[in-house]
């Protein structure tokens, strides 16, 4: 007797959104600054913490490693490093380098985030319901 499998072939998984993007600006600032650097650096670190009066803030730093649980992104020639606890409350931003007459900063560009304080130094973000991601 022939054997029949029945067991319902594996789904093509879809292709997960990209968590964190950069503008041209931005990567290129980004690869001045760790082609300066004095060490080498695995990648720029992308999080997000508590604090400010809306309620959250941007973290943004130079990281010397990847963390085992890190989203890792591949965009411009540039590794960006999510923190895990980050993922949905950044799923589709966009980060920016902006420069004017008083500042040059690296802005984000978030879908998620629903008010901001008056300073634009903290946010308030939802995060992006799992099965959205």
């Amino acid at each position: 007797m022939e054997h029949i499998n029945l067991a319902p072939a594996p789904r093509a998984r879809r292709p997960r959104p990209q968590v964190v993007s950069l503008t041209d600006a931005a990567a290129e600032r980004v690869r001045e600054i760790m082609a300066r650097a004095e060490k080498p650096y695995a990648g720029l670190r992308v999080g997000v913490k508590n604090g400010g009066c809306a309620g959250q803030e941007y973290v943004l730093e130079y990281a010397e490693t990847a963390n085992p649980m890190d989203e890792v992104v591949q965009d411009k020639e540039v590794t960006i490093l999510v923190e895990p606890k980050a993922v949905l409350f950044l799923i589709g931003t966009v980060v920016d380098y902006e420069t004017s007459a008083l500042s040059s900063k690296f802005v984000f560009r978030n879908p998620n985030e629903t008010d901001a304080c008056g300073c634009g130094e903290s946010v308030t973000i939802v995060p992006q319901a799992a099965d959205e991601a």
